[in-house]
């Protein structure tokens, strides 16, 4: 018995020493490279700006019909500039794309590039990326487009569109082969500029029919993806819809604690390499969401009203958050503390029109990317020090922004 023990380990030390032999030659056959993309709209002008996030040169411009909010694709292939004021989507090709071999991934990286392809339809508004595709929601027009994204990348428009029942501030997520589409209320007349409240979440399958009853969700606002599960603010908690059987998604409400101040969610972030979500409790206030924990809600508070917030995904554990007075705070998501801040703009105050020019965040190569309109600057930030490193300056008034990037091997 021992002997053959003893065999069995010699056999397996000599098979590891064979796998570090070839991941060893693997490694010398591949070099390393890396690649991050800012991608900046303006606030006003109908303009987005592709910018090499390594040395600030500028790689693109592109001229809109107007103000695009941007939204990258899940893949980080292409950029969404969704221009409500003017009822069009289009689409820019980022040039970076990762490719999965099990041992390594490779990076391919070439030029940016706008899509011969937009979209167009009355006030588009939310663009959720999922998978391989993206879900285009239209308000007037109470409906979605799912867009392939392999085919807008060769130029085309693959498109499956869900009816939401009526124009509404609506949105669509997919889970599987099902969608999950908010439900206007229905029951109340509207002025003509006007759109009805959200009542409730529908589950429907692919030939567009409902899936069991409407799922209360009042003033449903913000969703997020966190691994398999779908999450979605409401008035009296946050809507989870989980993967089910033949019968499709189930649909589960946390509802918020008895000893909550009065407030809810209607802002979602989603954990990727671990299961929670991050949500906003009224102006001052986050909320960490373990849907699979008996006490799901975990409160923070801020200091000041919070401008803008985003998790690390190279980080899973950090979150950041910009408040109104100009500090930037890092949240662990395991402890559930603010562990440290630094002051990286100038106050920016939450009152005013909701839409007026304020920082917004990114994250690239382990650092914090923030618009600074008001000085025509994207402040780069190091994420341990929260120390100034660098600025970038972009013309105009720098607002969105998104990042894609990371390394992987060249062939």
């Amino acid at each position: 018995m021992r002997v053959s023990l003893t065999r069995n380990r010699l056999r397996t030390a000599v098979a590891a020493t064979l796998v570090f032999a070839a991941q060893g030659a693997l490694a010398e056959d591949h070099e390393t490279q890396a690649a991050w993309r800012i991608f900046v709209a303006d606030h006003t002008q109908p303009v987005v700006r592709a910018i090499d996030f390594s040395d600030g040169k500028e790689l693109g411009r592109y001229d809109l019909k107007g103000y695009a909010a941007l939204t990258a694709s899940a893949s980080g292939q292409t950029v969404f500039a969704t221009q409500s004021d003017h009822d069009v989507v289009h689409v820019i090709k980022t040039g970076i794309e990762f490719s999965d071999h099990g041992e390594h991934r490779d990076l391919g990286v070439s030029d940016v590039a706008l899509l011969p392809v937009s979209f167009e339809g009355k006030r588009p508004v939310h663009v959720v990326p999922h998978d391989d595709h993206a879900i285009l929601f239209y308000d007037r027009d109470g409906k979605a487009d799912i867009i392939d994204e392999e085919a807008l990348l060769e130029g085309k428009a693959e498109v499956r569109t869900v009816d939401a029942t009526k124009p509404h501030h609506g949105v669509a997520v997919t889970s599987g082969r099902y969608v999950l589409v908010s439900v206007p209320n229905t029951e109340i007349e509207t002025r003509p500029d006007e759109l009805p409240p959200r009542v409730g979440l529908r589950v429907v399958d692919e030939k567009g029919q409902q899936i069991g009853d409407m799922a209360k969700c009042t003033d449903l606002h913000g969703e997020a993806t966190s691994a398999r599960l779908v999450a979605f603010g409401c008035k009296e908690g946050v809507l989870v819809a989980r993967p089910g059987g033949i019968d499709g998604p189930k649909l589960e409400m946390l509802p918020y604690p008895a000893d909550f101040p009065k407030a809810y969610t209607g802002t979602l972030l989603g954990g990727k390499a671990m299961q929670f979500f991050l949500g906003n409790y009224g102006e001052d206030k986050i909320a960490l969401i373990d849907p699979d924990n008996a006490h799901p809600f975990r409160l923070i508070e801020l200091p000041t009203r919070r401008v803008d917030f985003l998790l690390d995904p190279a980080t899973p554990r950090n979150a950041y958050i910009l408040t109104e007075d100009g500090n930037l705070h890092v949240l662990d998501v395991i402890k559930g503390e603010l562990v440290r801040k630094g002051k990286v703009t100038e106050p920016y105050s939450k009152d005013g029109h909701w839409r007026d020019p304020r920082p917004r965040l990114a994250v690239a190569d382990g650092q914090i990317a923030i618009t600074d309109p008001r000085h025509s600057l994207v402040r780069v930030i190091d994420a341990e020090t929260l120390k100034e490193t660098r600025t970038i300056a972009v013309e105009g008034q720098p607002f969105s922004i998104v990042a894609v990037g990371g390394s992987g091997a060249s062939h």
